[in-house]
């Protein structure tokens, strides 16, 4: 069977807009899926609406979009996901990056760029190395996009400085460590280490190995949230957790101090409505300039915070 391209598209978009309305499925997966599916740039469609599916692409299309009714990602079906300009694969052990994670990363480049200008000024900047530690790295999209930003050849941070960065991520999953070992290859990224381990448990507190920055977007929400009822493909383990989903950021942060050098940072990814309680959290332990900076929706989104001296 053969059938148009647009056809096709406006058989498949009432059964998905119907789905969208309620907040399951995004209106662009149906053609995104399609450019996927005839392995096609987006312009294809403007200009080759007549384009008739194969047989294969037909069946492997309808196939998709059963797939996607029944709550599976789009990502979950090409592998790959977007995420600050660049590519990464998922699968069934890693989260989807969401476009709110990108304001963790801009925030934290902008932090270390103003750090990077004020140790200027005060005439500080020696070129020492640096560390930054990524806790929970899934997919490795945090860790891999500012390591990115802060390789010598990419670093549009810090210019004139000679300083090294060296990224840490950490997980429990091995086989999410699978996948953000295989990322940081196909994005080039030879600045990361990568350890296995349950938050802090397999890090040193030697001051050699304390952290100029840490970031996380660790499980935040709660676990009687109704919407993880229809959760089809994501690992729940990785979204939600105890304590109204604030177990594990109060666990990162209450920890933060024996990991983090004097006036460094962390940065936390957390629901909508836990800004005040993560704020607290931090002032209770030893940070100072602690802020919640909104996501793109206008929701609290990440919280920072420099550690004091104790």
């Amino acid at each position: 069977m053969t059938t148009p391209i647009i056809q096709q598209i406006k058989q498949q978009s009432q059964p998905l807009a119907n789905a969208s309305m309620n907040g399951a499925i995004p209106h662009f997966w149906i053609t995104d899926w399609l450019l996927y599916v005839i392995k096609k740039p987006s312009v294809f469609l403007m200009t080759n609406d007549d384009y008739q599916l194969t047989k294969a692409e037909y069946e492997q299309f309808n196939a998709g979009v059963t797939k996607m009714q029944k709550g599976i990602p789009l990502a979950y079906l090409t592998g790959h996901q977007e995420f600050w300009s660049l590519d990464f694969k998922v699968n069934e052990h890693t989260l989807i990056p969401r476009p709110d994670t990108e304001v963790l990363v801009e925030q934290v480049l902008n932090w270390i760029n103003i750090q990077s200008n004020t140790e200027a000024t005060a005439g500080q900047r020696d070129g020492a190395n640096k560390r930054l530690l990524d806790l929970g790295t899934g997919s490795g999209c945090i860790a891999i996009s500012l390591a990115h930003e802060l390789s010598p050849k990419n670093n549009n941070v810090d210019k004139d400085n000679q300083t090294k960065w060296q990224v840490v991520a950490v997980d429990v999953s091995a086989e999410a460590l699978k996948v953000a070992r295989h990322n940081a290859v196909i994005n080039k990224i030879n600045n990361i280490e990568f350890i296995q381990s349950s938050w802090y448990s397999e890090l040193s507190t030697h001051s050699e190995k304390l952290f100029d920055v840490m970031v996380s977007n660790p499980p935040y929400i709660d676990e009687a949230d109704v919407h993880l009822q229809h959760l089809q493909a994501e690992p729940v383990s990785a979204l939600s957790a105890p304590n109204y989903g604030l177990a594990d950021i109060e666990h990162i942060v209450q920890h933060a101090p024996r990991y983090l050098r004097i006036d460094g940072l962390l940065a936390v990814e957390h629901g909508f409505d836990q800004g005040a309680a993560v704020r607290q959290l931090f002032l209770d332990s030893s940070f100072d300039a602690v802020q919640t900076i909104q996501d793109f929706g206008g929701n609290d989104r990440v919280t920072l915070g420099q550690i004091k001296a104790l």
